[in-house]
């Protein structure tokens, strides 16, 4: 079994400097958390894989192939492969669950 607790994977993502950290893979799935500060600008473009967030903590929004809606703790959103998609309006600094399907960059 593998197991984590969500404020651990946090704080290993605080001291990766990174705005992604991975913290799990198997055949099938990768999960990672995805942390943007207030007022980011979201870097990413499109993935390859299917991809499913879930907002820990935070508030903003979400564009997905044109469409855009608020985003607040405990709100889950899908994202297909290739399709395009930004966070931005980020008024509280937004931790986000990540699952891609197949892993990412697989």
């Amino acid at each position: 079994m593998e197991a984590f607790e969500i404020a651990d994977v946090l704080a290993r993502q605080a001291e990766s400097g990174r705005l992604y950290l991975e913290f799990m893979r198997s055949e099938a799935l990768s999960v990672g958390v995805y942390v943007l500060p207030a007022d980011a600008v979201d870097p990413q473009s499109p993935h390859a894989e299917d991809e499913v967030y879930y907002v820990i903590s935070g508030r903003g929004s979400i564009t997905v192939d044109g469409e855009t809606r608020g985003l607040e703790p405990g709100s889950v959103v899908f994202v297909g492969a290739e399709v395009e998609h930004k966070f931005h309006n980020i008024t509280e600094d937004l931790q986000l669950l990540v699952f891609f399907a197949p892993p990412e960059s697989s």
